[in-house]
């Protein structure tokens, strides 16, 4: 069996996985790579206090002269350096694993579950989004409050029911993308390496990818190397659930046109995609006022109707889902085709 069957069963492997066990409750690889991120963090960008933020802003010269703009440069490099080692060193660990059992089909499948099911965390996702849906239901805000950090990173404590249910089907969307999809697409493109550095991108940019001081310079290279690889990823799960919205209620048309119109607004290349295409198909309007801990945005309208409510929590988690498990398919299918068409030769 050549290596594209050998991935498409790994892949199909690790989706079961994580469908039926959903994340690691202990030992998870990628809460393991986070702490070596947040140590080698600590290295390259120390809390030493200088400006507050870190030791690294705010030098003067010998002259006297401002050097804030090269401390700046300096920051950005260190966080080239942080990005380059993490995801380089994530797709190298996973390649080099691989490339270790390639005689041995059983080790090579269960190295390419193994790494599937470590980057992927669609079901945990939805768990989560749908006991949003119940606490919402039963107007029990203050648990939803301290439930959303599971989600994403934004300010609970400045939020009110209906922005929480904005916030659960915006974070949804995006993560399915980010979660599922980008790493169904990856483990297909490029074996458990791809699956890898996805991740470890991804993981990075939602530590340090952030617009605060201590960050918007060290975690650009983060940022950007997560548009890059979620690029594809975000336009496959748009088109994947313009194709499943009937599930629904929606239609196709509606989240293309909804696409088209709104998802250059985002100030994400990606987040904009798949979010405007959920709002095209639930036929909600997301955006608005978003605050953060460190400050509050004001993102753009994405589609034409009304705000969510809790029961849309529970539409955007049935269509996430149909989206998660289409995205599997065409995974698994994509390496079964590959595989074929090179037994042939």
């Amino acid at each position: 069996m050549n290596r594209h069957l050998l991935r498409a069963l790994g892949t199909a492997l690790g989706f079961a996985a994580d469908a039926a066990f959903a994340d690691p409750g202990r030992w998870h690889p990628v809460a393991g790579f986070g702490g070596c991120a947040a140590a080698l963090e600590q290295v390259l960008l120390p809390d030493t206090g200088l400006d507050g933020e870190t030791g690294l802003d705010g030098e003067t010269g010998l002259d006297g002269s401002d050097t804030g703009t090269r401390s700046e440069t300096g920051i950005r490099a260190r966080g080239i350096v942080f990005t380059g080692v993490l995801v380089g060193g994530a797709a190298i660990a996973a390649g080099a694993a691989e490339a270790l059992v390639a005689r041995r089909p059983a080790l090579r499948v269960a190295v390419t579950a193994i790494t599937v099911w470590s980057c992927l965390g669609g079901t945990s996702l939805l768990r989560v989004a749908e006991r949003h849906a119940v606490l919402l239901e039963r107007g029990e805000v203050a648990a939803s409050r301290e439930l959303l950090p599971w989600l994403c990173g934004r300010d609970p404590s400045a939020l009110e029911a209906a922005d929480l249910a904005r916030a659960v089907v915006e974070s949804v969307a995006e993560n399915t993308s980010d979660a599922a999809v980008a790493t169904l697409f990856w483990a297909a493109v490029a074996g458990p390496a791809g699956a890898a550095a996805h991740r470890a991108a991804n993981t990075l940019d939602a530590m340090v990818g952030h617009r605060s001081s201590r960050y918007v310079d060290f975690g650009w290279a983060s940022a950007r190397l997560d548009d890059v690889l979620g690029w594809p990823a975000a336009r496959l799960a748009a088109t994947l659930t313009a194709a499943l919205s009937p599930v629904v209620g929606g239609g196709p048309s509606a989240v293309l046109a909804t696409w088209r119109r709104d998802a250059r607004a985002h100030p994400s290349p990606n987040a904009g995609v798949i979010e405007a295409a959920c709002a095209g198909a639930l036929g909600v309007q997301l955006g608005g006022r978003t605050p953060y801990p460190y400050g509050v945005e004001t993102r753009p309208g994405l589609g034409r109707g009304p705000a969510p409510r809790p029961h849309d929590v529970r539409r955007a988690v049935r269509l996430m889902r149909y989206t998660q498990v289409a995205a599997a398919i065409a995974a698994v299918a994509a390496q079964g085709v590959l595989g074929a068409m090179a037994a042939r030769d």
